[in-house]
């Protein structure tokens, strides 16, 4: 059985249906929108976000979930998908999981309307229904992730990330989202304040331990992950680049801040920058850090009781560590 198999045993049912319901919560009246949504949902990734939302309910519901905890996941999916049809926009991107992205089949207009439209469907959902402790929840992760964005570009110019800017930008955004999703598993099943920080902080350690991970493609062989060198190009500091950076001589500094910035389509130059880094120990360093997130993560899991829920929130921080793309 693979790994995302195993983690969706203790949900299954539930993911079930609420693949049903996220497909109902995009249903439009114009049929140019319904189209587009139609190849949205076909084309859907692994739904960790909607999972993380059922575990965390059911660990903290005694095994069950209600109807809140189905539209907290659909605002989730609802909201994350849109943000990544605006990320493909913003990054002028043709891709999305090995597929068309929908600015190059509809072009940018329409793929911006549609991110509006995904993300007021998904506002309303909860606003409709009066849900406003999970629309604050995932307000203020969207609030988080436009500034993480914002802070990548305003230092990406300059390229003055250092590390603790760095985990502040992946922590706004990637680990902000997943760290909502755990809290609103929480909240839909009306745990306790302190329950519900506690699961806030758990999905944050996992969305750092999963960025890092991220990183950490840039650096690998071609066919396990993104392409080699991607960050790079994009002008992206990444942990193991910071790392690298601080720790080689004042020559060397200059030599990688003019690869990143004036030769970053050069393959030669590229490939000896990576080979630079693999060799001054910035992957082993971001691997260390990786790797003290994920153990901060799984000693605050640890504290709640141990069941099938638990095993599978254990089994998804492993899963995002250890993945090969």
């Amino acid at each position: 059985m693979k790994v995302v198999e195993q983690i969706k045993k203790p949900i299954y049912d539930e993911m079930d249906l609420f693949e049903q319901k996220f497909t109902e919560s995009m249903f439009s009246q114009v049929a140019l929108l319904n189209r587009i949504t139609h190849f949205i949902v076909n084309r859907k990734g692994k739904q960790m976000r909607p999972m993380f939302v059922f575990l965390v309910a059911k660990l903290l519901g005694k095994g069950k979930v209600n109807e809140r905890t189905y539209r907290g996941a659909s605002v989730i999916e609802l909201i994350h998908t849109a943000t990544l049809v605006h990320d493909d926009v913003v990054d002028d991107s043709n891709k999305r999981r090995g597929f068309f992205s929908l600015n190059a089949l509809w072009k940018n207009k329409i793929a911006v309307l549609v991110g509006d439209y995904l993300l007021s469907k998904g506002l309303l959902l909860s606003i409709e229904n009066e849900d406003f402790d999970l629309l604050k929840i995932i307000s203020i992760a969207v609030r988080e992730m436009s500034q993480g964005e914002l802070l990548q570009i305003e230092k990406a110019r300059d390229l003055d990330i250092t590390e603790e800017i760095y985990y502040e930008i992946i922590r706004q955004k990637t680990a902000t989202l997943l760290a909502s999703c755990c809290a609103l598993g929480a909240q839909s099943v009306n745990a306790s304040p302190k329950e519900v920080e506690q699961m806030h902080e758990f999905g944050e350690l996992l969305g750092m331990a999963f960025q890092i991970k991220d990183d950490l493609f840039d650096y690998g062989e071609r066919k396990i992950g993104k392409p080699v060198g991607i960050d790079i190009k994009e002008k992206k500091m990444t942990l193991p680049l910071i790392y690298t950076i601080n720790n080689v001589n004042i020559d060397q500094k200059r030599m990688i801040i003019n690869i990143v910035k004036n030769h970053n389509n050069d393959k030669v130059k590229v490939k000896a920058l990576i080979h630079l880094v693999k060799e001054k120990g910035g992957l082993d360093f971001a691997i260390i850090k990786m790797e003290e997130y994920k153990t901060r993560a799984l000693r605050l899991l640890s504290e709640f009781p141990k069941n099938e829920y638990r095993d599978a929130l254990e089994l998804m921080l492993n899963y995002v560590t250890e993945r090969k793309i």
